[in-house]
């Protein structure tokens, strides 16, 4: 695959008309996203530019997916699902982005809201993207944009081009300009030429590749979740009965999203639960991606896997935590075959919740299990995208409420990847590209 270099790509953003999608009304770009759905999941579709020729039917894009990002095929289907699902509905995702007001307000600049003008204008002009290879479903945070009518400049994941391509080709064939889609496989120096050049954009990565960005208000962060299920007081007797719910949070999709729960707090009973994981989760077996029971992905880089093994291994060197799947599956968990690795699922027991394994997220279905007392739990959980709180505790679930570490959260039994779409789980895509003004019209 070409690399764009980031003198391309400046070039390029400077060149692009941020007003393209202003002639349409978001009702007419909803419309839009309706038949992209369609065709994103049932159409053959251009792949690789116009001037190749080249095309790619559903199962064609499916099958490619799975073969550069090593997730089961299964999973493809399932994340295209979700992405056919948010662009099918996306009116019911902008209303949760924008509090409901009248959308066609943002066609003529104001207008009357329950009583109240309302103005806003576009202050992300140019929208860019730096996306992940972890999972395909992420790429439904991006697609509101164009119905908020921000030109879109991506650079897809080193291994998953695939999505972002397809979903341009479906928006293109449902009548949305070329002119407002910029798709640019590109390098380090490249990504950061998006970011520096466009108006507002969004970063997925690792801590690493995030910490740089993170005073910069243009930029809105996709990093590590550290995601979690917390018991309180009320729940922690009764954990048996939400097994499958902390299983279901710490498997689902490989292990692969930031919303997968990568930690299970709990004021008591933490090694029985840690246990009872275990002996499920070390049941799951290295499959083919094409087997219909395969629910771990694959490493296509066989060293990322050694890597995070040896992290692993070296955390739980001395005391203090201990990985019961291992004891329960009896073998290692890093998986060679052929030329692809695997790594089987992991749950470590932390007897102190300040021990580093404590406090990681891995790209496999890798969990820690920590007690803690409830009264400390909102300030010693640290930053949290998503936390599952099994608890009817009403003064716990203030504590919850009030917690600025926690960007979503989840009261009861509910997995933590259960997205609901209408409530943005990482920031607000209209607040970011949008601003309101004060407005008087005599």
């Amino acid at each position: 695959m070409s690399l764009a270099n980031s003198g391309l790509i400046g070039r390029d953003i400077g060149r692009m008309n941020d007003r393209v999608l202003e002639r349409f009304s978001v009702a007419d770009l909803l419309a839009m996203c309706r038949g992209a759905a369609e065709l994103f999941s049932t159409a053959t579709l251009p792949v690789g530019g116009p001037e190749s020729g080249a095309v790619q039917s559903f199962d064609d894009y499916i099958h490619q997916l799975s073969a550069t990002t090593g997730m089961p095929v299964a999973y493809c289907r399932t994340n295209a699902g979700k992405i056919h699902k948010v662009l099918a509905e996306m009116d019911s995702v902008l209303l949760g982005l924008t509090r409901g007001f009248d959308l066609s307000i943002l066609d003529r600049g104001y207008g009357a809201n329950r009583g109240a003008t309302l103005s806003f204008f576009r202050r992300g002009r140019i929208f860019g993207a730096v996306l992940p290879s972890n999972s395909p479903g992420v790429h439904s945070l991006w697609l509101p944009a164009i119905p908020l009518k921000a030109p879109i400049v991506l650079k897809p994941g080193r291994e998953e081009p695939w999505t972002p391509l397809r979903v341009i080709e479906a928006f293109v064939a449902a009548g949305v300009p070329r002119e407002a889609f910029g798709f640019y496989p590109t390098d380090h120096a490249g990504a950061n030429e998006i970011l520096r050049r466009v108006d507002r954009s969004m970063l997925f990565g690792s801590a690493e590749t995030t910490r740089a960005w993170v005073n910069d208000p243009t930029v809105e962060l996709h990093g590590p979740g550290f995601s979690k299920v917390i018991l309180g007081d009320d729940t922690a007797d009764e954990w048996e009965q939400y097994l499958d719910v902390i299983v279901s949070s710490i498997e689902a999709n490989g292990g692969r999203s930031c919303i997968n729960a990568s930690a299970v707090w709990t004021p008591r009973h933490g090694r029985a639960i840690a246990d009872a994981v275990a002996k499920r989760l070390a049941k799951r077996q290295a499959l083919p991606a094409h087997d219909p029971d395969a629910t771990l992905a694959a490493f296509a880089n066989p060293a990322v896997a050694d890597g995070i093994s040896a992290a692993i291994d070296h955390g739980l060197r001395g005391d203090g935590a201990l990985d019961l799947t291992m004891q329960h599956r009896g073998s290692p968990r890093l998986v060679h075959l052929g030329s692809v690795a695997y790594l089987l699922p992991t749950i470590v027991w932390c007897e102190d919740r300040e021990h580093p394994l404590a406090h990681r997220e891995f790209l496999f279905p890798y969990a820690s299990v920590i007690e803690c007392p409830t009264s400390e739990m909102p300030r010693a959980i640290g930053s949290t995208l998503i936390v599952s709180a099994i608890t009817r505790d009403e003064a716990f679930i203030g504590a919850l409420m009030a917690a600025a570490n926690i960007d979503r959260l989840n009261i009861g039994a509910i997995p933590t990847h259960r997205i609901s779409w209408d409530q943005p789980h990482e920031g607000n895509l209209f607040e970011h590209l949008y601003r309101q003004r004060a407005f008087q019209r005599e």
